[in-house]
């Protein structure tokens, strides 16, 4: 498949698909991640599927919530399949150690001032052993040396997404922060970044903000908040 959100949203556009329909791919030449980054899964060896949530009052100011909620339900599966060191790395990565797991791209249908559904896009790395040595990639295989049946994770993941977004959607916003930020990867930790125009700098992770926007205390001190797609963190 070309990528089940693309897929997933055309579905939508023709005909009224039910909200909590879940599309999956056994294989993904063309997945998409933030800032349109491509990546490429093994078949048959990893997870790769597309959610789709309906709503009927979600104000477009709050959409940045799915993706902190959906990265929030990830990890409380692979903690439930003791997959260790589990971060998530600001936007929407998961991480186990130093290494990605887990790509989240949530696309959105928005009407006037008001969210109708969003896509919500999963792949994760589960059976594959076997990565191109640039992409710093790892999978649950690797980190826990044990398969995993994919049809009992992906039920288990589709559940867990289901119940966070019930959930956190009815929380204050302080506690979705909070939990978080308890995950955020690199936190109160100086990493280098990069500027979509190609800038290197080095600051210290400091949280997000009420708008989901990334916290970053540079050197000189100065705490600024940068945007989905403004900086990329960088490894090594």
């Amino acid at each position: 498949t070309d990528s089940t959100n693309a897929y997933l949203k055309e579905l939508l556009a023709s005909k009224d698909a039910p909200d909590g329909t879940v599309v999956q791919a056994e294989w993904q030449q063309q997945g998409r991640g933030q800032m349109g980054r491509d990546w490429l899964s093994e078949s048959g060896k990893n997870l790769t599927f597309s959610i789709l949530k309906k709503f009927s009052s979600f104000p477009v100011t709050q959409q940045f919530l799915l993706n902190i909620i959906s990265s929030l339900a990830v990890v409380e599966v692979l903690n439930t399949y003791n997959v260790p060191e589990i971060k998530v790395k600001w936007p929407n990565d998961i991480m186990s150690g130093n290494q990605k797991i887990c790509g989240i791209l949530v696309e959105n249908v928005v009407k006037g001032r008001t969210l109708k559904a969003a896509v919500i896009g999963i792949g994760l790395n589960v059976n594959q052993e076997d990565f191109p040595s640039g992409l710093n990639a790892t999978s649950m295989k690797l980190r826990t040396g044990s398969e995993t049946a994919l049809h009992t994770l992906l039920e288990a993941i589709v559940s867990s997404v289901e119940a966070a977004i019930e959930t956190f959607l009815q929380a204050p916003y302080d506690e979705v922060r909070k939990a978080y930020e308890a995950l955020l990867f690199g936190m109160e930790i100086s990493s280098i970044f990069e500027t979509r125009e190609g800038q290197k700098f080095s600051a210290t992770v400091k949280g997000i903000d009420e708008t989901g926007q990334l916290r970053l205390q540079h050197d000189s001190g100065d705490v600024r908040a940068y945007q989905f797609n403004e900086i990329k963190m960088l490894f090594g």
